[in-house]
This record gives C-alpha cells, sequence and structure tokens, in this order.
C-alpha cells in the first residue's frame, strides 16, 4: 500500500497552488462552455423565423448550428475561358475543370473552411457529366458532400425546353440518387432548379413529379409571390441573390425573412444567401457591393443566419465574372476563406482557431473563449489579492 505523505498544515495555501487550482476550473469551465454552445438551441432567437411549420410532419425544424454550408461551385472553365470578363484570378492558375488534382485541391480548402460541401451548376453534357463525376469520386474520398444546381438555361438565358430538363433530371436521378455523397438533407440529391420562373406551373409539375420519390427539387425565385406560383410543384427554395449590399441595400434583412416564412408554410426546405461582395461590370452590369475586406461577408452570414436556415448557399466558390468568388485569388489571396472560417467556426490550418477574426453568430468557439477570459481574469486578480494580501500580514 502506498503511504500518502500527510499534508503540511500552513493554514494558508500558497499563491502559486491557488493559480493552478484556479486556471484547472477556467479550462473545465471553457469544455462546457463550447459543449453549451455548440448544443442546438431549444428555440430560435427573438426576433428570428420560426424554426419550421407545426404542421410539416414531413419536415425536421432548420436547427442554426446544424445548418450545412455549401458553396456555389462551377465547372465550365477551361484555360481560354480566364480570357473573357474577368479582373481575378485563383492562385491555383486559370485552371481547366477537368483538372482532377486542382478539384482535390479546391476540396481540401473548402473544407478547412467550413464548407460542407459544394452546390455544382451542371445540365447533362458529355463534359459536364465527366467532371461531376470526377468531382464526386474526390468528395467521396473527402466526405463532402454535393448538391447540384440545374442551369435550365443556356448561353443567352433563353429557357431549355421542358423535355430536355426532363431528360436531364431523370438522368441525375438514375445515375446520383442512391449516392449518399449527394444526401445532403437526406435520402434524395438536392437540385436547385435554376430559372424556375421562365416556366408555368404545369411545366413545372411536369418537370418535378416523375423524379419526386428521387430527387429532392428546389426553386429559385426572386420574390415571395413568385415562390408562391411555384410552391406546389417544388420542395423549397434556394435564394441566390449575388447583388444585394447587407449594409445598404433597403429592406434586405425583412426580404430575407419573408422568403423563408413562404417557404416553411409551404413545408419547404430554405436555402438562405451569403456573399462576399459583387461586380459584374465587365459582364455589362452597374451594380456593385463592395467587399469591405470582409464585413459585407460576415453581414451577409448574420442576415443568413437570423432566418434559421435550413442550409446556407455561399456565392460562390469561383464565380469570377461577377467577382463573388471566396476561391484563393491573386487579388484577395486565403482573405475570404479565412473570414469564412471566422464565422463556420473551423479551425485555421494550423489547427488552431483564426482569433484574429471575429466569430460567426453560432460559433461554439465564442462563448468558450468569452467565459475562458473572464474566468481567465478572475483567477487573476485573485492570486494578486492573495498575495497582497500576505504581504499585507507580514507588515
Amino acid at each position: 500500500m502506498i503511504t500518502r505523505p500527510a499534508p503540511v498544515a500552513t493554514g494558508r495555501l500558497p499563491a502559486m497552488r491557488i493559480l493552478i487550482r484556479l486556471l484547472a476550473t477556467v479550462a473545465t469551465w471553457a469544455v462546457v462552455a463550447a459543449a453549451v454552445a455548440a448544443a442546438p438551441p431549444a428555440q430560435a432567437a427573438p426576433g428570428s423565423a420560426p424554426a419550421a411549420d407545426a404542421g410539416c410532419e414531413s419536415k425536421s425544424p432548420a436547427q442554426p448550428d446544424e445548418a450545412p454550408v455549401l458553396a456555389h461551385f462551377y465547372i465550365w472553365f477551361h484555360p481560354t475561358a480566364w480570357n473573357r470578363a474577368k479582373t481575378d484570378y485563383p492562385t491555383v492558375g486559370r485552371y481547366s475543370s477537368s483538372q482532377t488534382s486542382v478539384m482535390r485541391q479546391q476540396v481540401a480548402q473548402a473544407r478547412g473552411a467550413g464548407i460542407d460541401g459544394f452546390m455544382v451548376g451542371w445540365r447533362s453534357t458529355e463534359t459536364l457529366n465527366r467532371r461531376l463525376a470526377a468531382l464526386r469520386g474526390i468528395a467521396a474520398e473527402s466526405d463532402f458532400k454535393l448538391a447540384v444546381t440545374y442551369q435550365a438555361q443556356d448561353f443567352n438565358r433563353n429557357p431549355l425546353p421542358v423535355a430536355q430538363v426532363q431528360r436531364d433530371l431523370e438522368e441525375l436521378a438514375a445515375t446520383y440518387a442512391d449516392d449518399p455523397v449527394f444526401h445532403v438533407f437526406g435520402p434524395r440529391p438536392v437540385v436547385a432548379l435554376s430559372g424556375t420562373w421562365h416556366y408555368s406551373e404545369d411545366e413545372l409539375r411536369s418537370i418535378t413529379e416523375p423524379v419526386s420519390t428521387r430527387l429532392t427539387v428546389l426553386a429559385t425565385e426572386k420574390n415571395v409571390a413568385d415562390y408562391e406560383r411555384v410552391a406546389s410543384t417544388v420542395d423549397g427554395e434556394l435564394y441566390y441573390w449575388s447583388s444585394g449590399d447587407p449594409q445598404e441595400t433597403r429592406g434586405y434583412q425583412e426580404k430575407l425573412r419573408d422568403m423563408a416564412d413562404a417557404v416553411r408554410q409551404h413545408c419547404g426546405i430554405w436555402v438562405a444567401p451569403v456573399m462576399p461582395g459583387y461586380d459584374a461590370r465587365e459582364l455589362g452590369g452597374t451594380q456593385v457591393v463592395d467587399r469591405r475586406d470582409g464585413a459585407t461577408l460576415r453581414s451577409s452570414w448574420e442576415a443568413a443566419t437570423a432566418t434559421v436556415p435550413d442550409a446556407i448557399g455561399v456565392i460562390s466558390w469561383n464565380e469570377f465574372s461577377e467577382n463573388t468568388h471566396i476561391e484563393p485569388s491573386t487579388a484577395f489571396g486565403t482573405r475570404y476563406l479565412d473570414v469564412l472560417r471566422s464565422l463556420t467556426g473551423a479551425p485555421s490550418p494550423s489547427g488552431e482557431l483564426d482569433s484574429s477574426e471575429p466569430q460567426g453568430a453560432g460559433s461554439p468557439t465564442r462563448a468558450a473563449f468569452t467565459v475562458t477570459a473572464v474566468l481567465g481574469l478572475s483567477a487573476l486578480v485573485t492570486v494578486i489579492g492573495v498575495r497582497r494580501h500576505r504581504r499585507n500580514g507580514r507588515e
């Protein structure tokens, strides 16, 4: 039997032992705070949208701290495409979307910033099918999700024929319906149908009904009235709003909340938009949303999360022509991945949280750091007080 030495009765603990005990308490409370912050709230914060309509039995309530982050991702690039309507370029080079080495790097960078998957722009062509299959393989290796934005408009923004859309979605369902890489919200791949406003309600129903048990099809409408028109034909809404300024556009937050409420009234899935800035002047546009060195991205994130979305749609990974990209670039480096990482709460590449950026709403580390700082300060004050008391007692 080990005999423990009897404690020395001094009547007072040395200051260093007090400090050690208090720092241990600080560490314990920091872990507790992180666990509490990471737990999904029982209800939405005051002023936010309700988690889900009470009558939506087939849909699980949205959990703001668990909403997947999806970045819009385009696979139409070839080396000469970078010569048109671009003012910035990827640091990896002017790539072809067929380069799997670039895909692998993009997936790794996205995961490192807290992105859970890509929302891939696609329609059925030999080239895009091959690229989507290659990206799917890399995603499967990386525990990374994929969803699809079906590009239902041609290069001149004219709607594709209904029969072509039907064939393409049938092909997508036949190929990927059972693939877990595409299961973002459950056992059906998510497909946002770009340009739903071009089609009548009957046309949309003829597109979505044949694949309704195998695909989750979302609208991409621009306002509440238009979503109400198509709501009975789709499973929700992916709101692609890249040109709104969360700091300057009048009624920005209210518009997001109204869209979210309209989608939930129909028990739909709501994907809220987040963007770092916008500038499509190279395409003939006039609207510019300043990036503000990351402040626009943070404001956009806060507005989106306030609607309690089922998912967040980051616009975009690599839409360089509209300058909404967050992919590392020659003009911005990794700045916008760093800002996004601070919002998602993902660790920095070194394995530590980047404390140089404000933490986003819902980030489990923010509360932990706050509690740690307060308790650490308390520990320091206590030790100083003990040492001062002992010094005064000797005088």
